[in-house]
């Protein structure tokens, strides 16, 4: 359990120095994850027993990390308690903002989707 502690960890670490060695505009442990995902499917390929993430230590920390992921809910509920006020008073504009961004994200990426399709398709059509 200490060693796949120290894998994640290690791993976050990697990713927050990349991160700031490179001005990056993704957060470290971000970065981390990704190098922790290369790691495990190199592993996966090198070994091709294929053997289940969660007969592993990694897995069973991960399963207990899972296990107890609201308690990291916590903080954020208290700063909510802790702002009611300013989140009463800007609350609509917040409101908006919100549904207006996701809306727009929606739109964006259902176009960015069909450009794309119709690329590929037009690739593949072309092909001998």
């Amino acid at each position: 359990m200490i060693s796949a502690l120290t894998l994640l960890l290690a791993c976050q670490l990697a990713g927050e120095a990349l991160a700031r060695l490179t001005s990056l505009p993704v957060p470290g442990p971000v970065i981390g994850l990704a190098l922790l995902f290369v790691g495990l499917r190199l592993r996966a390929i090198r070994d091709r027993a294929g053997a289940a993430i969660d007969d592993t230590p990694l897995g069973a920390l991960a399963g207990l990390l899972l296990a107890h992921l609201s308690l990291l809910f916590v903080p954020a509920g208290a700063g909510i308690v802790r702002h009611a006020g300013a989140l009463a008073a800007h609350g609509p504009g917040l409101i908006a903002a919100l549904l207006l961004s996701t809306a727009l994200t929606l739109l964006v990426t259902a176009f960015v989707f069909v450009r794309v399709a119709r690329l590929v398709d037009s690739r593949e059509t072309d092909a001998p």
